[in-house]
């Protein structure tokens, strides 16, 4: 029978991290990765190799507020240790913002019914220094309303294929997004456009590939219409460009039917790094 200070244990991580200088999520055998530094980490912690799985896998420039990730330890250290340890080993610009255990039986990829992403554009002349990571420059002004009402034709569910970028396969391109805008929402940066979306699942690449015919509504190219002509022809040929990873942010993941939480604007995550939050029994 195995002893109690052998049983092993689900930690599930809330994770918020800056993915400029990173080749994303998944470990690689050569290059800097979010799963490689954070389980170097746990190795330094635990004293024992440790796998961390995410609720999905971020692509090279993307960032996170609030990723979800989890990994199986024999270790018996707290939340609140494990929180701050891992804090005082991770570089700055990986926070972890929650640590809670969890049932063995959890998994953040199978257990996750919706997630939320926000993707920001800048479209003025003159280029954002200090937010260059974080947003994709276009130079010239977009028509928000416009991309609004090309926006609502992606509403509810439909057959996602024309804005999936090829990679592995899935059972379905069905996907049903529950909520997509696009706003001007901060007075103070005037060219900072916001989309926000969030749906029961994503194909690889969706929320970008979308961003990209939006923003071709945007400029101009074509009418709002054109997006429900792309979708119902399911030809990812049609649909606008792959918008860069710099914009791209995973706001959060939710495990029930509920929404996904709100989360802070990018500009905030500077001030994370104090938050606390670890429950254990």
């Amino acid at each position: 029978m195995q002893g109690a200070d052998d049983a092993v244990r689900c930690i599930r991580l809330t994770l918020a991290y800056d993915g400029s200088h990173y080749l994303g999520w998944q470990k690689q055998p050569q290059g800097k990765t979010i799963q490689g530094v954070l389980e170097e980490a746990l190795q330094q912690l635990t004293g024992a190799p440790t796998r961390v799985l995410a609720s999905g896998r971020t692509d090279v420039g993307v960032h996170a507020l609030g990723q979800v990730a989890a990994f199986r330890t024999k270790s018996r250290l707290g939340c609140p240790v494990i929180q701050r340890a891992l804090n005082a080993l991770l570089p700055s610009d990986i926070v972890v913002l929650s640590v809670e255990e969890v049932p063995l039986s959890f998994h953040p990829i199978r257990d996750a019914r919706r997630k939320r992403y926000r993707y920001l554009i800048w479209d003025s002349p003159l280029k954002p220094v200090f937010l260059r990571q974080y947003v994709w420059f276009l130079g010239k002004p977009l028509d928000v309303q416009a991309m609004v009402a090309a926006a609502a034709y992606l509403l509810g569910e439909h057959d996602f294929s024309a804005f999936e970028t090829g990679g592995a396969k899935r059972k379905t391109s069905v996907r049903t997004v529950y909520e997509l805008t696009v706003t001007r929402r901060h007075p103070g940066l005037p060219n900072l456009i916001t989309v926000e979306i969030e749906a029961n699942g994503f194909l690889y690449n969706m929320v970008r590939n979308i961003v990209g015919s939006l923003v071709e509504v945007g400029r101009g190219a074509y009418a709002p219409a054109w997006m429900q002509q792309v979708l119902l022809r399911k030809d990812r040929r049609l649909a606008g460009p792959t918008a860069p990873g710099s914009g791209l942010f995973l706001v959060g993941v939710s495990y029930s039917d509920t929404p996904v939480a709100s989360s802070p604007d990018p500009w905030d995550l500077f001030t994370t790094r104090g938050h606390s939050s670890a429950s254990c029994d």
